[in-house]
């Protein structure tokens, strides 16, 4: 069940518009279990086309995932939601997602931009070959190619992790990351010669340990990943 505030329940209403393995939606859900604030969520089905319906259109044109709705106000966009939500409840639930200090909060800005320009952007092409596509349609050397890319990006992320987590303290950095290398490791479900696991150094996998281990992950689990 999304996380309740008994009081805040009364003073507001957030409606979470989410899709199960999305790495957006999913930095979202973690963010508001994070903040421990109320909401509704609104699990949308892709293959289902709920995205593509003229009420989902009126709320994001670009008919992508995340939306937040928070009396009456939309937004799209995951990094904006964040930002949203740190800013309009900085005091809520288990800390800041955005650190105070200038500095600390550009490093958290700099690790979102690097997952999503680079890390997204290098395994981009191989996942969409693996996961909408039939084995026979597979471009292989793309796929390697991703792979290679992938890699790369792994070990620059393993070299820049400063401590338990990406900054030093759980952050929206952690919270962007993590869904990422998460969709990326689902690869080897389709092609176990792919290897994904063994891209991941020891750092980053003892980080991961420690975002799974957090209280509320559990319940953000994308609800297709449950039985496989």
């Amino acid at each position: 069940m999304p996380a309740l505030d008994t009081l805040g329940r009364f003073f507001m209403s957030m409606m979470f518009y989410c899709g199960s393995g999305s790495p957006p939606a999913w930095r979202v859900w973690l963010g508001l279990e994070h903040k421990q604030l109320p909401y509704e969520l609104k699990m949308l089905s892709f293959s289902a086309g709920d995205l593509k319906t003229e009420e989902f259109t009126r709320l994001n044109p670009r008919q992508k995932v995340p939306v937040l709705v928070e009396n009456g106000f939309v937004l799209y966009e995951s990094v904006a939601i964040l930002e949203y939500l740190d800013e309009r409840h900085p005091v809520a639930g288990r800390g800041r997602l955005f650190p105070d200090d200038a500095r600390e909060r550009a490093l958290v800005r700099r690790f979102i931009q690097e997952t999503d320009w680079y890390l997204g952007m290098a395994m981009g092409r191989m996942l969409r070959e693996i996961f909408h596509k039939t084995e026979e349609e597979w471009d292989r050397a793309l796929i390697a190619d991703g792979r290679d890319k992938l890699a790369a990006e792994l070990v620059h992320f393993e070299r820049e992790i400063r401590g338990d987590y990406l900054t030093g303290v759980l952050s929206a950095a952690d919270l962007t990351l993590y869904p990422m290398i998460a969709l990326a490791l689902r690869a080897d479900l389709k092609d176990p010669a792919l290897a994904i696991r063994t891209l991941v150094g020891p750092k980053l996998t003892a980080w991961m340990g420690r975002v799974e281990a957090l209280p509320y992950f559990a319940r953000t689990l994308p609800p297709h990943w449950k039985n496989n």
